[in-house]
């Protein structure tokens, strides 16, 4: 099975790079984000809780996350593997991630780190709130969530080094610049 965790800030482009894997090499998706707005836009408890948090640009606690992940698991026993699109984003979420792949004879194959600035993150993030209406890129939002990646997320950069299974990731350059760079990282392990 191949499991994949593309990780990087927001605005680093791991929703478009998931899309481009997915295709290639036929996998699942799991994208954490979209998970928690399709609860929101139902008004489930879950949705509703969720949204408080990522109004003021905090991360979702990891029990509803978590929760969220093996209910897809168990719906999906027969994948060639997964991309996991904004999750981990906490080494206790990787530990649970990596408990609950386990406990399915399974793991992370490995992780794509997508490395871009913060300055052209805020540029992309912008940006993509005036396209899609998004109201968590505005900048205070922006801000707030490049803060707490940098302080709680980044760090997991290191568990998954010490794992042995971490792949940086130029994240600038053109869509099939990027994915070029990911398709020989997933050649390496694969």
């Amino acid at each position: 099975m191949l499991n994949i965790v593309i990780f990087g800030a927001p605005g680093s482009g791991k929703g478009t790079q998931s899309e481009l894997i997915i295709k290639k090499y036929g996998l699942d998706h799991i994208s954490t984000g979209d998970m928690l707005r399709t609860a929101i836009k139902e008004g489930s408890a879950l949705g509703i809780t969720a949204k408080d948090y990522m109004d003021r640009g905090l991360l979702v606690p990891d029990e509803l996350i978590i929760g969220l992940i093996d209910e897809f698991l168990d719906k999906n026993p027969a994948s060639k593997g997964i991309v996991f699109d904004g999750f981990p984003r906490t080494i206790p979420q990787a530990i649970a991630l990596k408990e609950l792949l386990t406990r399915r004879g399974t793991g992370v194959s490995v992780l794509l780190d997508l490395q871009v600035d913060d300055e052209a993150l805020v540029e992309r993030l912008l940006k993509r709130g005036k396209i899609s209406g998004r109201s968590d890129d505005n900048l205070e939002t922006i801000q707030s969530r490049l803060t707490v990646y940098h302080t709680q997320t980044a760090p997991l950069a290191d568990f998954y080094k010490q794992e042995g299974i971490h792949a940086p990731i130029r994240g600038v350059g053109g869509i099939e610049e990027i994915f070029l760079r990911i398709d020989e990282a997933i050649k390496g392990i694969h």
